[in-house]
């Protein structure tokens, strides 16, 4: 069974249609690349899959593991296995990122039938993580988010990803904002959570960050559909020749 499964999928925001039939299957171990310019629907798709209110399905399905996600809200899809790493993670003032963190690992553990993890239990799980992505203390003692570089939202988004183990990752353009050195660093960070269980979906602009993941898959998203389907190469091709004669050669204006 598919791990993810995209089916006709079709999708508005109030009065505009955004994807107009989006079909995409991705098996446990894959990671998958979308790639589009501006406005083909890229982080509409991200939204659309996680549940963010606001978007409409008006045609299609998703599924998760044979389960359809269209009446779930976003927190059952979070819980069920999916995780959305934003393009610009936002800040939570006073809520504690210790607290924070506790709280969704032990919601995904509920989900899934287990027993919580206790105050020192967590501690420890969290600190041997953060010192694999290497996230020092302090960043765990503040609010979420709420001080940090670009960076290290984005390190503490892997981190999120680390303790919280979702069947099917969904990263939002995670090179939104880094350097040279950052965009390595959370790369990285997201290799070392590569496995055979998980799949990831990697929305990019920009082929630089396919060179640190490289995925098993290519997509090019134009106009709210998939016109190209290609291995690596057809990212580095994107970024030599541009989406002009892509979209030109698919009949998309």
């Amino acid at each position: 069974m598919a791990l993810l499964e995209i089916k006709n999928l079709h999708a508005r925001i109030g009065d505009t249609d955004i994807l107009h039939g989006i079909n995409l299957t991705i098996n446990r171990g894959e990671v998958h690349a979308i790639m589009g310019p501006n406005g083909s629907g890229k982080s509409t798709l991200s939204y659309v899959l996680s549940g963010r209110n606001g978007y409409e399905i008006t045609e299609g399905d998703i599924l998760l593991d044979g389960e359809s996600l269209l009446e779930m809200e976003a927190d059952e899809r979070a819980r069920a296995g999916m995780f959305l790493a934003f393009q610009y993670p936002v800040e939570l003032p006073g809520v504690g990122g210790m607290a924070f963190l506790r709280a969704a690992v032990n919601a995904r553990l509920r989900e899934q039938g287990e027993d919580e993890v206790d105050q020192l239990g967590f501690v420890k799980l969290v600190r041997a993580k953060a010192t694999e992505l290497g996230i020092k203390d302090d960043m765990l003692k503040r609010a979420v988010n709420v001080g940090f570089s670009g960076g290290e939202k984005k390190r503490y988004e892997i981190l999120q990803m680390a303790l919280l183990n979702p069947s099917i990752a969904i990263l939002d353009e995670t090179d939104s904002g880094l350097d040279v050195d950052a965009l390595k660093i959370v790369s990285e960070g997201v290799n070392s959570q590569r496995g055979p269980e998980i799949g990831m979906v990697v929305i990019t602009h920009y082929q630089r960050l396919l060179s640190h993941i490289v995925p098993d898959f290519v997509h090019i998203l134009s106009a709210g559909k998939i016109i190209k389907t290609g291995d690596k190469s057809l990212a580095l091709d994107v970024e030599e020749n541009g989406y002009t004669d892509l979209m030109e050669n698919a009949n998309v204006a």
